[in-house]
């Protein structure tokens, strides 16, 4: 076999190699492309509900009980005194409305009052 013979194989495998790696980078970024769209779409359909909830809720708007709603995640740039009010103004608000049910719903039974919810109100 003649010494020329040997560079020609080589660059016939060398050219071949290249040419399987062309060929998997092209697959590879094909199927990259294929899950970035899926992930957009499934971005684009599981987003709305949301964008719908925090858009139909702005902060200046009051909530069932009254008073301003906060935005999700403000906890984190507010004071630990503001946060720590606002726990315990909901947490009388929950205790009080847990209170006046049971009161109304002893009184529609007809049921003894307990002193500790007379007290209250």
């Amino acid at each position: 076999m003649p010494w020329w013979s040997w560079i020609l194989i080589w660059i016939a495998l060398v050219a071949v190699s290249l040419l399987f790696y062309v060929l998997l980078g092209i697959r590879l970024f094909r199927q990259f492309m294929a899950t970035v769209k899926d992930l957009g779409a499934a971005g684009e359909r599981f987003g709305a509900p949301l964008a719908s909830l925090t858009d139909a809720d702005p902060q200046g708007e009051p909530a069932p009980g009254g008073e301003p709603r906060a935005q999700p995640g403000s906890a984190v740039f507010a004071s630990p005194m503001q946060m720590r009010h606002d726990y315990l103004t909901s947490k009388s608000s929950r205790r009080e409305a847990r209170r006046q049910r049971r009161v109304q719903r002893k009184a529609d039974r007809g049921q003894p009052q307990a002193l500790r919810d007379i007290e209250f109100g």
